[in-house]
């Protein structure tokens, strides 16, 4: 993962994959996550979020034991918050989010970092043809 992410290829982490890229675990964004922060099992929850750069239709979010940013250096875009905290962030190759995208038949999370990845392989291609 540290290659892939020292080469700037893109990195979606979900839930606890937020919280493996922050600043005090592989140091990939500049924030802090909090681990469970809406609590346990039994507080797991859904709820429909306004993201930013996928149109004014909410996206429906499933939280599962999640955390969510605690702390963010001016670097990292807040694209979604939920009770006062952001629940989905941005930093150059890096999208992250403390819900479970994978688990709604909506793609418009997912296509935020296909872009992403889409960016990065045709930046690779113009590079790799000078």
């Amino acid at each position: 993962m540290r290659a892939h992410h020292e080469e700037g290829k893109p990195i979606l982490g979900t839930c606890a994959g937020l919280i493996i890229c922050d600043a005090e675990h592989l140091g990939f964004i500049d924030a802090s996550a909090r681990r469970n922060a809406f609590g346990r099992q039994l507080q797991s929850f859904e709820t429909d979020l306004r993201v930013e750069g996928i149109g004014e239709e909410p996206l429906r979010a499933v939280f599962i034991r999640a955390p969510w940013v605690e702390r963010h250096g001016p670097g990292v875009e807040v694209l979604a918050s939920y009770d006062g905290h952001p629940v989905a962030i941005r930093e150059g190759s890096v999208l992250a989010c403390a819900f479970h995208p994978e688990l709604t038949d909506d793609p418009r999370f997912h296509a935020i970092f296909m872009a992403m990845t889409t960016s990065w392989r045709e930046r690779a291609g113009e590079e790799a043809t000078r």
